[in-house]
């Protein structure tokens, strides 16, 4: 079992960059694969990035290819999402989550975190 803390949201404006940090409790951080989704008002939850194990593969939705990166360290049980050239679109709250499988269905994910709010001013 692993517990996920999220960090980093926060109110910005159009253009701006923000990096969220999801700290994983215990030894098997690396045994997990990590993903990313987001819920915006009014709309289901959307996936947004996942890497592997190792960190060595990753994909992402269309609508943040190319402005957001995941990334994760093991050493520090924590995985990234480096937001760049954020939009209004990108409003929602953001959760990271764990699961064995390499997917973007968002039902496939075991453990969940708490969820932290990124909002995008224009």
């Amino acid at each position: 079992q692993v517990q996920l803390t999220e960090s980093g949201g926060g109110l910005v404006q159009v253009g701006d960059s923000l990096r969220l940090s999801c700290a994983a409790s215990g030894r098997t951080f690396s045994r997990y694969i990590m993903g990313y989704f987001r819920t915006a008002p009014g709309k289901e939850r959307e996936f947004v990035a996942a890497i592997s194990r190792s960190g060595s593969s990753t994909f992402y939705a269309d609508s943040v290819k190319g402005r957001f990166t995941i990334s994760r360290d093991n050493n520090r049980n924590t995985v990234y999402l480096q937001m760049n050239s954020l939009k209004p679109e990108d409003t929602a709250v953001y959760y990271c989550a764990a699961n064995n499988r390499f997917t973007d269905y968002y039902a496939n994910y075991d453990y969940w975190g708490q969820g932290t709010q990124v909002t995008v001013s224009s």
